[in-house]
């Protein structure tokens, strides 16, 4: 029961990271733009920045979840395998 709290725990984060991304990208940007007056193209940027680094983060979460369902799926193949084979 802890491993499922544990894979659980990991991907709630991602939606975090992804808001936070978004929203540390927006505040730099319209920091960056009342600074250099640049009338609103460079708060647009860091908006896009902090996107991209938002979707970056889902990206790998979902590699990531992928490959762990993949080794579940080749351990889960493997026991019935080995199942099968015992009762032979």
């Amino acid at each position: 029961m802890q491993q499922h709290w544990k894979g659980i725990g990991s991907y709630a984060t991602v939606g975090l990271e992804l808001a936070l991304s978004v929203l540390f990208g927006l505040a730099v940007g319209h920091w960056l733009d009342k600074k250099f007056g640049g009338g609103g193209w460079i708060t647009f940027i860091g908006f896009a920045f902090g996107l991209a680094a938002g979707a970056r983060a889902v990206y790998r979460a979902l590699v990531r979840a992928n490959q762990e369902a993949e080794e579940a799926e080749r351990q889960d193949q493997e026991a019935q395998r080995k199942y099968h084979e015992d009762r032979e």
